[in-house]
């Protein structure tokens, strides 16, 4: 059994380790269809996670630079944690006339 010493280490190191995201974090989907996201314009918080659902038959990137390059296979989904307070516009690497947006609220 832990000693009440290393409990309060674990703890310690947990909170610098594990980032801290409001519990009423929420899930945003986006579909991507037809080589379009959908909807273009999201708004989201610090420690929501975007979903990207793909239904086309072919695979599709949501790439903004520096902050985030999800891979989404044909007819499966792929996500990301909003970790960055800025705002992020997005294309798909593969098909760059895709364009999205991420307005972050605070």
């Amino acid at each position: 059994m832990p000693s009440v010493h290393q409990n309060a280490v674990l703890g310690a190191v947990l909170a610098v380790v594990m980032p801290v995201f409001p519990v009423d974090a929420a899930t945003i989907t986006i579909t991507v269809e037809k080589l379009v996201f959908s909807p273009a314009v999201v708004d989201a918080h610090v420690g929501d996670t975007i979903e990207w659902i793909n239904k086309d038959v072919m695979a599709h990137t949501a790439t903004a630079d520096g902050a985030f390059d999800v891979i989404i296979p044909p007819h499966k989904s792929a996500s990301t944690i909003v970790t960055g307070a800025a705002s992020a516009d997005y294309y798909c690497r593969f098909h760059p006339n895709m364009r999205g947006r991420i307005r972050i609220n605070e």
